[in-house]
């Protein structure tokens, strides 16, 4: 068991980014916002976000409930690492509207213009970044 207040954030973020890529499950002991007690939950990440106001956001498929939540890094207290693979199906996303050919008109309309680049032409999902591709973020 880590606890997140002994080490930063990075370490715990390099250690379920490394569970996200081999597909293992996660226990944490989480607070959220606004409760008093933490909970203990085995989830099964497949998302790390930011937030616009630059919090970060684990979603994950949650074997308590058996449907995907979200988690706030800052109220993991403590995780532990598992070796056991996913056992939850994630739901599919949902489908997204392209918008228009590239507006010149506002910054706005050009960020959701390139977000929308990112999607497939076939089906609409999200592109999928496989190792080669990580260069490519750095």
């Amino acid at each position: 068991m880590r606890h997140t207040n002994r080490q930063g954030s990075t370490k715990t973020l390099a250690d379920l980014y490394r569970n996200l890529d081999r597909q293992h499950a996660v226990t944490i002991t989480y607070l959220a916002p606004g409760e008093t007690e933490p909970t203990i939950r085995t989830i099964e990440v497949h998302e790390i976000r930011t937030t616009k106001n630059g919090g970060i956001v684990i979603v994950a498929m949650c074997r308590l409930r058996g449907e995907e939540r979200q988690f706030h890094l800052s109220g993991i207290q403590t995780y532990t690492l598992h070796r056991i693979g996913y056992d939850l199906d994630r739901p599919a996303p949902t489908k997204y509207e392209r918008p228009a050919p590239a507006p010149a008109d506002s910054a706005e309309a050009l960020f959701f213009y390139e977000l929308a680049r990112d999607q497939d032409d076939a089906d609409h999902t999200p592109r999928t970044l496989i190792q080669t591709d990580a260069a490519l973020a750095a």
